[in-house]
């Protein structure tokens, strides 16, 4: 049933992925996607695929870290493709290969997960299952930005892996869409007027429609 959706939902986001990877080819150059290393289920590690909102070379002099809203290692376009999580739609190609679920946990990187495991009781319980793009976690705490709020963002995985159920999935992917379209209105609105949505480098004027 993943799967089968999973085809689906790329299927009809094709036109959506090409749009933006043109965008990032335009304003930002070369690589278009970006690979990493997560861990998966038991444990299990896997490159994970994106569309790349950093800067080429983001972590060579500080390695594994914390990203954070005003990251400025992430590009303009990156900030907006990242408030629409449309930087995580290549993960449809995870899903199909098995590494993930449209619902679930979100991977964390090793470099992450062999601290998180550590400090953070039960936290190695939300690989019992497959990563997600979405889940419970997503949804209600957003991003992570440090391990502050981990304890709490583990709480919902592990409630989500205690309820999981069919049902559950489509109720959470239901709900996705809503609260990226919440997210986009929150940071329109937080935008100085006549402010260009995304000034690209290389065009000095490429803009993203409100929609995106």
């Amino acid at each position: 049933v993943d799967k089968v959706i999973t085809a689906i939902l790329m299927l009809a986001a094709i036109p959506i992925l090409l749009i933006v990877a043109a965008l990032i080819l335009i304003c930002d150059g070369r690589p278009i996607f970006f690979r990493q290393l997560r861990v998966g289920k038991n444990g299990k590690t896997f490159r994970i695929l994106k569309f790349r909102t950093m800067r080429n070379g983001a972590e060579q002099d500080t390695g594994a870290v914390w990203s954070n809203p005003s990251d400025n290692r992430v590009t303009k376009l990156g900030r907006w493709l990242r408030c629409s999580h449309l930087d995580e739609l290549p993960q449809f190609l995870n899903v199909l290969a098995g590494d993930m679920s449209l619902v679930g946990p979100r991977p964390e990187r090793p470099e992450f997960v062999e601290t998180l495991a550590v400090e953070v009781p039960g936290y190695m319980r939300r690989t019992e299952v497959k990563p997600g793009i979405t889940g419970l976690a997503q949804l209600c705490l957003g991003y992570d930005v440090s391990v502050v709020g981990i304890p709490e963002k583990v709480k919902f995985d592990l409630e989500y892996i205690r309820t999981a159920s069919l049902r559950q999935d489509v109720k959470l992917l239901a709900s996705t869409l809503p609260y990226i379209a919440g997210q986009l209105y929150v940071k329109l609105r937080s935008m100085p007027k006549h402010q260009p949505l995304v000034r690209c480098p290389r065009t000095e004027t490429c803009h993203l429609s409100s929609r995106e």
